[in-house]
C-alpha cells in the first residue's frame, strides 16, 4: 500500500511503486484532470504540484509521491476559480483546451515561487506543449496576475 496526500486528503492505493503517478491519480483515484499527453515529460499536460513544485506525472514514479502533497487541477481550487484560472478565461488562453491544465499548474507554481516573472522567467518556467499556439495569450495572463499580485507567494 502507497499512501498519497492528494488535494489535502490521504489515500492508501494498492499499487506497485513504480506505476506513474498520472494513472494512479486518473485511474485509482477518479482525478481525470491531469491529462495524459506524451508518455515521456515533454508536453506538461499530466503536470501536478508535488509540495508545491510543478512536475510531471507521466514518468514519476507513485512512490516518489509518497508522503508529499500533491495537488491536481481538481485541488486548486474548490470552485474553479482559483486566480490563473480566471485569468486563463479572461485573457482568453484556452483553445481545444487539451493542454491547459497543464498549463494552469505550471503558471501557478511560478507565480508561488516568483510572483513578478520578466518574459524570459516565464519563457524558462512554462515549457508544457501548446498545439493552439496560446503562448503570448499565457505570457498576458501572466503578467497580468503578477501585477495584480493575484497569486500569494509560497514560503520557502
Amino acid at each position: 500500500m502507497i499512501k498519497l496526500i492528494v488535494n489535502g486528503e490521504t489515500h492508501s492505493v494498492d499499487v506497485e511503486p513504480e506505476m506513474p503517478l498520472l494513472w494512479v491519480l486518473r485511474d485509482h483515484l477518479g482525478l481525470p484532470g491531469t491529462k495524459y499527453g506524451c508518455g515521456i515529460s515533454q508536453c506538461g499536460a499530466c503536470t501536478v504540484h508535488l509540495d508545491g513544485e510543478a512536475v510531471r506525472s507521466c514518468t514519476l514514479p507513485v512512490s516518489a509521491a509518497q508522503g508529499k502533497r500533491i495537488t491536481t487541477i481538481e485541488g486548486l481550487s474548490r470552485d474553479g476559480l482559483h486566480p490563473v484560472q480566471k485569468a486563463w478565461i479572461e485573457h482568453e488562453v484556452p483553445q481545444c483546451g487539451y493542454c491547459q491544465t497543464g498549463m494552469i499548474m505550471t503558471a501557478t507554481a511560478l507565480l508561488e515561487r516568483n510572483p513578478h516573472p520578466n518574459d524570459d522567467q516565464i519563457d524558462q518556467a512554462m515549457t508544457n506543449l501548446c498545439r493552439c499556439g496560446t503562448y503570448a495569450r499565457v505570457r498576458k495572463a501572466i503578467h497580468a496576475l503578477a501585477e495584480a499580485g493575484a497569486v500569494t507567494p509560497r514560503k520557502s
